[in-house]
């Protein structure tokens, strides 16, 4: 008897027990990377010097650095284009569409395991496949053939029962989790579906709840793969892919969480955070200036289809400011070809290209103090490329309300429901690039913004240091290394993308980290939530950055701090917390055996007293901590 996580897990295990908390490494089938992420993957996998990728398949994304202000975005893409083709990896060119979306349509499989370089890789989760976020370090190293290690989740049933209301979709439905569970109710956790409700959702239904599981910070969430599964895989041209999967038993799962579906309203996630969750009703009337459809949670047929219905023969309220974003060029066409996107321009819409753009500031931010609508998977304070704007988060239906009516509009006021039309994708992967069968002559292009990694060495055992930065609760990713326009063009150049670490936080930073010729930093609650980018590892190890000491951290980034030889630790009192201060002096005294020990003693020199701080690691990660991270456990 066993779940469907389970099920996959047992098939792909490779080492270790399957014993919630315990560490395990599993095969890995498929990867994924995406151009802000990727083109340090493939730097990393060219240092790991394996000839070509070992994995059924890997695919290469183009879809974030899509504003071509200058040479360096095109440059990566060059860079990113030759490499897939060197090493045995499909690449999806510029324009192609969303990584998520488009591995959906023409990859995903049941019962296959899926690591991505982007948080959002769950996001096959609809179909069945154990799909997870990582760092692009660990990505690279399952490219060359290694497992890929974390701790066992736990796996927490979600039963579904009854059916949606008009105008009430998937999008409310994870957003009625993260009100429940809030953005750290998911660590260390696998979301399973099941239930009488389930069969009621599409698959582009289902990845929506899969993709915005990631701000539950879970591992991963899965769907069964059942007879919605092999009507989506046989319309993608795809049935051979086809397998059931489901869960045995309720019995199955550590704990059980019941959602009837009928019951579930409109829902919006407040200013700025994805769990900051209220009903749409209670922000009725609420001036609104710039609404967005698209991102990888809300880019699907459906989603463009219903709002594309609900605008026909009407026009977008002059106060608006209105976007949308097919996720891939099988939508885009798709949707060009019935007419439906001739409705969307109609109604006012600007209709943008197929990628993530304004979902990581890349584009289309809003005027300063707006209120943006969008149907994205995260509102961080200025991501969206404006800082003192509020970001909202709803569904398409929600969107297409308040698109026509200018503020917070319930959609079931939109009237009958509309009738999505079964949908005849265009199916063409005239732009994924196939590798040639042998790839060792290919030149591998670099531009001059491709810079060489930061040297690594083992952890040292003794580290005395002032604390550079303390934060509080719920840091993200974005906090510490920052997206959008500026700054994403710099992902390949690790000592230009350092300058801008944690400057949202505190501007002076990257300056003072330098100064003191690094240090460590202080953490709350859930360090290093959202986005899986690595480099917010990697750009403060290049600033010096020896360890992190939190309450507790985001599975992620504690991974990737790991892989590149930054010390995590937990404080084993939380209160200790409130006793160190920026510019206080720690020394870390045999640390060496403090990790191997899981118990790291640390003297506050300024504050002249000692606390314990915890290594939770499992024993081979702690290894590759001790030898500077995976490249150097790898050599």
């Amino acid at each position: 008897m066993a779940s469907v996580t389970e099920k996959i897990l047992k098939e792909h295990l490779k080492e270790g027990e399957l014993e919630s908390g315990k560490e395990i490494s599993i095969k890995i089938d498929q990867t994924l990377t995406q151009d802000a992420t990727g083109t340090m993957a493939y730097l990393e996998f060219e240092a790991l010097g394996v000839p070509r990728v070992k994995t059924e398949l890997s695919v290469s994304y183009v879809d974030h650095n899509m504003l071509q202000t200058d040479f360096r975005n095109a440059d990566d893409h060059d860079y990113l284009k030759s490499v897939a083709a060197k090493f045995g990896v499909l690449f999806s060119r510029p324009g192609n569409g969303i990584c998520h979306q488009v591995h959906l349509e023409r990859f995903a499989a049941p019962g296959k395991t899926l690591l991505g370089s982007d948080s959002h890789t769950p996001t096959a989760g609809g179909v069945g496949s154990l799909a997870m976020g990582a760092g692009g370090l660990d990505v690279a190293l399952a490219m060359g053939g290694a497992p890929f290690t974390f701790n066992t989740p736990k796996i927490i049933g979600v039963k579904l029962s009854g059916k949606l209301q008009p105008w009430v979709s998937a999008k409310d439905v994870i957003l009625e989790l993260l009100n429940m569970l809030k953005v750290k109710g998911g660590v260390g956790k696998v979301f399973e579906y099941f239930g009488d409700g389930v069969p009621t959702l599409s698959v582009p239904e289902r990845a929506t709840i899969t993709n915005m599981g990631a701000e539950l910070g879970a591992t991963t969430s899965v769907f069964p793969s059942d007879d919605k599964t092999r009507e989506y895989l046989k319309m993608q041209k795809r049935e051979s892919d086809y397998v059931e999967l489901k869960a045995d038993s309720e019995a199955d799962f550590a704990e059980i969480i019941e959602l009837d579906l009928s019951k579930i309203e409109p829902n919006v996630a407040k200013p700025h955070m994805p769990d900051q969750v209220c009903k749409v009703t209670e922000l009725e009337g609420k001036k609104v200036n710039q609404v967005i459809v698209g991102s990888c949670t809300n880019s699907s047929y459906r989603d463009l289809m219903t709002v594309a219905l609900a605008l026909k023969g009407r026009k977008v309220h002059p106060g608006i400011s209105f976007c949308v974003l097919p996720g891939s060029r099988q939508v885009y066409e798709t949707i060009a070809r019935n007419g439906a996107l001739a409705d969307l321009i109609s109604s006012g819409a600007r209709i943008l290209e197929s990628a993530c753009g304004p979902c990581i500031g890349m584009g289309q931010a809003p005027r300063s103090g707006a209120i943006t609508v969008r149907t994205f998977n995260r509102n961080f304070k200025g991501r969206c490329g404006t800082q003192d704007a509020e970001a909202y988060l709803v569904s398409p239906e929600t969107a297409a309300a308040i698109a026509l009516n200018g503020v917070f509009t319930d959609p079931r006021k939109l009237g009958d429901a509309v009738e999505i039309p079964a949908a005849s994708p265009v199916i063409d992967d005239g732009m994924i690039i196939r590798p040639p069968e042998d790839g060792s002559n290919i030149e591998i292009v670099r531009g001059p913004n491709i810079a060489p990694l930061p040297d690594l060495k083992a952890v040292e055992d003794r580290i005395e240091k002032e604390v550079l930065l303390k934060t509080g609760d719920n840091i993200t990713t974005d906090h510490i290394m920052p997206a959008g326009a500026k700054i994403l063009p710099l992902r390949s150049n690790i000592p230009a993308i350092s300058e801008f670490v944690y400057v949202n936080v505190d501007p002076e930073f990257p300056k003072r980290a330098k100064e003191k010729h690094g240090g460590f930093i202080i953490g709350g609650e859930n360090y290093g939530q959202g986005s899986s980018r690595e480099h917010a590892a990697i750009a403060p190890l290049y600033l010096g950055l020896k360890a992190v000491i939190a309450k507790n951290f985001a599975r992620i980034h504690k991974a990737n701090l790991v892989n590149w030889g930054i010390v995590p630790l937990e404080f084993e009192k939380p209160e200790d917390y409130d006793n160190v201060d920026q510019g206080d002096v720690l020394v870390l005294e045999n640390l060496r055996d403090g990790i191997k020990n899981g118990k790291v003693k640390v003297l506050n020199k300024t504050k002249g007293n000692e606390f314990v701080a915890l290594c939770e690691l499992g024993e081979k990660s702690k290894d590759v901590l001790l030898a500077g991270g995976s490249i150097m456990y790898a050599k």
